[in-house]
């Protein structure tokens, strides 16, 4: 992707990944399920864990698997109450740029129809 992904907006990402999970989820899946919508290391993601769990956004806790513990997170009435902030501002933000892309796009087509504008 051409585009860098800020911290707010990998916060929100995951928050949105973990919300899905009533019981919680584990990083591993975390990391796969965010790799759907951008390109991100786990190596990335793990302090983006650690910040909103030290932000009150997500518990974390071991559960055992296989033998082993595996650390589950699962997000908190004050991530959920975050996350309707962050859907909210994407939605208006996403909105602006797509408008504001359209209308490139209709200048680039009217430049490439010989400059005539509709």
């Amino acid at each position: 992707m051409v585009f860098n992904t800020g911290a707010a907006l990998l916060d929100a990402i995951v928050l949105a990944v973990v919300s899905k999970e009533d019981e919680g989820t584990y990083g591993y899946k975390i990391t796969q399920d965010v790799r759907r919508a951008i390109d991100v290391s786990e190596s990335t993601l793990y302090p983006v864990l650690r910040r909103l769990q030290k932000d009150q956004c997500l518990i974390v806790y071991d559960r055992e698997c296989g033998g082993r513990n595996r650390r589950y997170y699962r997000i908190t009435e004050t991530g959920e109450q975050k996350l309707i902030l962050y859907r909210r501002e994407w939605a208006e933000y996403s909105t602006k740029i797509s408008e504001l892309f359209s209308e490139e796009a209709k200048s680039a087509s009217a430049e490439w129809d010989g400059g005539v504008k509709e």
